[in-house]
C-alpha cells in the first residue's frame, strides 16, 4: 500500500499535545512512520513537500522531516513535473482546495497512491476516486481492521 503524507501530517507531533485529538493524531502519524520504516507501507513524496518543509522556521523539525524522507521515500515527483502537477492542481483547486494542498493531492494521484494522510480538516473534505484523503487516526483504524480480517 502506497501512502503520501502532507506537511501538516509530518508536523503534527510538534503541535500542542495537551489537546487530545492532536495528541492522538500525532501518535497515529508516528505509528504510520514506523510501518513505513519497516517497509510495511510504501512512502511517496514530492517537490512541494520538500518546498514546504524547507520553509519550516524550526531547523530541528525541518532536519527531522528531511532525514525521514531521505531514508524512506520509495516514489517521488520532482520539480521537473511541475507543469503536469500544476495542470492537475488547477482542476483540484476548482473544488475549493488551496493551492499547496491541491499540489499534494495532484502528486499523490500521479504516483497512484492509495491514501493521502492529512490532519487538515478542510483538505479532508475533498473527495477523489484516484486517491483517498484520510486522517492518520482513521488510517490506523482502517489498516488494523484490514489486518484483523486476514
Amino acid at each position: 500500500m502506497k501512502v503520501y503524507l502532507d506537511n501538516c501530517c509530518y508536523n503534527r507531533p510538534y503541535d500542542d499535545l495537551d489537546d487530545l485529538p492532536v495528541s492522538l493524531e500525532a501518535q497515529a502519524k508516528l505509528y504510520v512512520q514506523s510501518l513505513i520504516k519497516r517497509k510495511e507501507l510504501t512512502l511517496a513524496s514530492s517537490f512541494i513537500l520538500d518546498y514546504e518543509n524547507s520553509c519550516n522556521p524550526y531547523p530541528d523539525r525541518k532536519e527531522s522531516v528531511d532525514k525521514f524522507l531521505s531514508n524512506n521515500v520509495s516514489d517521488y515527483i520532482g520539480s521537473d513535473s511541475i507543469d503536469t502537477v500544476m495542470e492537475n492542481a488547477k482542476r483540484i483547486m476548482s473544488t475549493g482546495v488551496k493551492m499547496k494542498d491541491s499540489c499534494h493531492i495532484a502528486c499523490a494521484e500521479m504516483m497512484k497512491c492509495d491514501y493521502l494522510l492529512t490532519t487538515d480538516k478542510r483538505m479532508l473534505k475533498y473527495k477523489d476516486c484516484a486517491v483517498k484523503l484520510i486522517n492518520p487516526i482513521d488510517f490506523v483504524k482502517l489498516i488494523n481492521e484490514t489486518e484483523n480480517e486476514h
